[in-house]
């Protein structure tokens, strides 16, 4: 019984393991930390895997089991919760809506990347990099659909935003749409 039960979860968990492990680092930031972060998540899965539901959709419910055990080491290691004005991060992604630039590195996406705030990235992973659709991002979650669609909209916003100011500080040339405007 045992030995049927390992080779089932190795057949249905064991191939999204580097996908995980993809999106754990964009979540971490490092290595080590995503590979801590998938293997208590792989973890938690073989433990509750008894009570998996056969020919559901187990790549989201991996990453479901990911984004909980990575907000439960979130909470667990930080003295006072790290927290995010979604209001105030959106309005100042609101503010101005440049072009992304076409020739950056993959160091500066990277780093303009990971200043965009957990709960937006949080969204742009799942939607955009491990292309859930809004329900299933919204499962993974525990959030309606419109708090993913907000989130993403807001994270992609952010993100554009860094993306420019990574441009301007390589040389690149993306200019100001207002100042465009105001020259036509």
């Amino acid at each position: 019984m045992q030995r049927r039960l390992r080779e089932e979860f190795e057949a249905s968990a064991l191939p999204y393991l580097q996908e995980l492990l993809r999106a754990a680092m964009r979540l971490c930031g490092s290595r080590a930390a995503a590979e801590d972060l998938v293997q208590e998540a792989y973890l938690q899965a073989w433990r509750s895997f008894s009570r998996f539901e056969r020919g559901t959709n187990c790549r989201a419910w991996l990453y479901k089991i990911l984004m909980f055990s990575h907000s439960r080491q979130r909470r667990s290691t930080a003295r006072q919760p790290q927290t995010t004005h979604l209001n105030e991060a959106g309005d100042v992604a609101v503010l101005f809506d440049p072009p992304t630039p076409d020739a950056l590195t993959a160091a500066s996406v990277k780093a303009a990347f990971d200043k965009v705030p957990e709960p937006f990235r949080t969204a742009v992973v799942l939607v955009d990099v491990e292309e859930f659709s809004y329900r299933e991002a919204a499962d993974i979650l525990g959030v309606p659909i419109g708090t993913v669609m907000s989130r993403l909209s807001r994270g992609r916003r952010v993100l554009r935003l860094e993306l420019v100011e990574q441009a301007a500080a390589m040389g690149l040339g993306v200019g100001d749409r207002r100042e465009r405007q105001g020259s036509s």
